[in-house]
Formats: structure tokens, C-alpha cells, sequence
């Protein structure tokens, strides 16, 4: 039996995928800036080698083929963005969102 054998499993929806809808709209309209980098980074972090939510990770892939960049360039940019200065604000009383 082969590894690539359906076994019935269905695609899962990921329990942040209608919040990261949003920001990857936004992300769709909007240029490669330092925060956008930086979402895309967290976002592809996210949905790597989730088993479901194959429009958010199709999408991803359109971000990455229409910035140019490589995942290895993306993660490589966006570690020096984070070495170099504040990204994300911290948000009070609100849940963490790296699940």
C-alpha cells in the first residue's frame, strides 16, 4: 500500500482559517511591506503540512510567486525584520495567535 493512499481522511478547517481569510485578503490587495512580509511568514508557518485549508495554502503560494520571493527568502527577510524591529504590538487581553 502506498503512502499517497486516500484513506477516507478529509481536509481539515483550521480553527484561525476565517481570521487568516481576512489578513490574507488584505495581504492579496496589498504590497510587500514589512508587517505584509511578516504575515505571510506566520501565515505559511501556520498552514505548512496542514492537512486541510488548501485555499488559504494555495493563495499563500500565489503571495510568494507575486512578491518573487522563495520560502527560504521570505523566512530569511522577515528573520532580519524581527532582529531589526517591532513588528506585532502585544495586544491586551487578547489570545495568543500562534495556534
Amino acid at each position: 500500500m502506498s503512502s499517497s493512499v486516500d484513506l477516507g481522511q478529509k481536509d481539515q478547517l483550521h480553527p484561525q482559517q476565517d481570521r487568516d481569510r481576512n489578513t490574507l485578503n488584505r495581504l492579496l490587495r496589498e504590497e510587500a511591506t514589512d508587517l505584509n512580509l511578516a504575515e505571510l511568514a506566520r501565515l505559511r508557518i501556520r498552514y505548512t503540512g496542514f492537512p486541510g485549508s488548501r485555499d488559504i495554502q494555495k493563495d499563500l503560494e500565489k503571495l510568494l510567486e507575486r512578491w518573487q520571493l522563495t520560502e527560504e527568502q521570505l523566512f530569511a527577510k522577515t528573520r532580519e525584520i524581527h532582529a531589526s524591529q517591532r513588528i506585532y504590538t502585544v495586544r491586551t487581553n487578547k489570545k495568543e495567535d500562534w495556534t
